[in-house]
């Protein structure tokens, strides 16, 4: 797929070398999937804000973020793949599951990235003679989670679960932070406070049943137990939640 291929190049060039200035006129509803392994399919709303058409691409990666969408082996399918989105609409895009080659943990959830690549139409105030323009597609990454049936526990209620412990790293403290739920958590904040002053940690996903080292900025010494840490997660819903919890021994 040519298209697909040369596409993804100007994305990657329009994220790394204009972030700024390039701006996506089809929006995604919502900033994450949930796909409940029970219903088999999961739908994602798109409209078009723009005054133009757009051609959009989809398709789901295992986590690799040079992916395109010929070389992808995911058991996800898309339906549309492929279309041109005129102005002020929407159109749905439903996610099937399909199969996969290696049976899918029944006791955890899996996490997949959904790719929408947004490639706007030719200028039309381009000179006939002119043959040289830079056109920058955009593509948006959403986390999409496979959550089995039955899972134990609520999603809802995952984050505050997260259990801290401190530790010495590379010359500095680092916030081991243990996940004992069976879904993914994804912290946007989090602090811990020592010697009278709140330290920022690094942020990032805790994968179920499994623990995230966080580097604490500009802590040397590890704070002591029972110290706060005030956190924000991103639920279901895209929204940060803001949770405390404390250091434990």
């Amino acid at each position: 797929m040519k298209f697909s291929t040369c596409a993804i190049a100007v994305a990657l060039v329009a994220f790394g070398c204009a972030a700024s200035t390039a701006h996506a006129n089809v929006i995604i509803a919502g900033t994450r999937v949930i796909f409940p392994a029970k219903d088999g399919e999961a739908t994602v709303r798109l409209t078009n804000q723009n005054t133009t058409p757009a051609l959009i691409e989809a398709w789901v990666d295992n986590g690799d973020p040079m992916s395109t969408p010929d070389k992808v082996q995911t058991p996800f399918l898309i339906t549309p793949p492929l279309f041109r989105m005129e102005p002020s609409r929407d159109q749905n895009l439903r996610i099937l599951f399909t199969h996969s080659e290696q049976p899918l943990p029944a006791d955890r959830e899996t996490v997949y990235w959904l790719n929408v690549l947004e490639v706007p139409p030719k200028p039309n105030s381009l000179e006939p003679q002119s043959s040289n323009y830079m056109q920058l597609a955009i593509r948006s990454r959403l986390k999409l989670f496979y959550r089995p049936a039955g899972l134990a526990g609520d999603p809802l209620k995952a984050p505050g679960e997260l259990r801290f412990k401190a530790i010495a790293q590379a010359g500095g403290v680092a916030l081991v932070v243990h996940n004992p739920t069976p879904y993914y958590v994804t912290i946007s904040q989090i602090t811990v406070s020592a010697g009278g002053a709140e330290h920022k940690a690094d942020t990032g996903m805790v994968a179920p049943l499994s623990d995230l080292s966080l580097p604490v900025v500009d802590l040397k010494q590890a704070p002591a137990d029972g110290s706060v840490v005030s956190y924000d997660c991103i639920n279901d819903f895209g929204a940060d939640v803001p949770l405390k919890g404390s250091v434990s021994p």
